[in-house]
């Protein structure tokens, strides 16, 4: 749990085999589609996926995701939510929603750099990495170049 500070949920799902899934705010429609379809494919087969579900796309394969029964990790790009909504909650509860936080409470918002952060403790965890798409010389190609080395 390394540079955790704090988290909400099932702390054990950190021993399932984990897919990173990461995308730019902006992607073309066939990106979109294949990500609907991947998210689909992952809830299917029960795999555990880690992401911020920050970015529009990144959220839309959260609410493919939480139709399933396979645990989710969501790492936020700030500090320690004070409210978590009802249905996210009901996740937790179920023991299938873990919410890592490793920045201090408070940092309420995101900013890029925190994005950043958040982006590279998210491959440093997972034990795959699915990027959707990534904006050319933007954060996420430099992070995949980075991984690539």
């Amino acid at each position: 749990m390394n540079d955790v500070i704090s988290y909400i949920g099932n702390i054990d799902i950190l021993n399932v085999h984990k897919t990173a899934f990461l995308c730019s705010h902006k992607c073309p429609a066939d990106i979109i589609i294949q990500s609907y379809d991947w998210a689909t494919k992952m809830k299917n087969e029960g795999k555990c996926v880690i992401s911020s579900f920050h970015t529009k796309i990144e959220q839309d394969v959260f609410n493919f995701l939480k139709k399933g029964t396979q645990p989710i990790i969501k790492v936020p790009a700030r500090g320690k939510y004070k409210h978590i909504p009802q249905e996210e909650q009901q996740m937790v509860d179920d023991g299938r929603l873990l919410f890592l936080f490793f920045f201090p409470d408070e940092v309420i918002y995101q900013t890029k750099e925190t994005c950043v952060k958040r982006n590279e403790y998210i491959a440093q965890i997972a034990d795959e990495i699915h990027i959707a798409y990534a904006t050319p010389n933007g954060q996420l190609e430099k992070l995949r170049k980075h991984l690539q080395n």
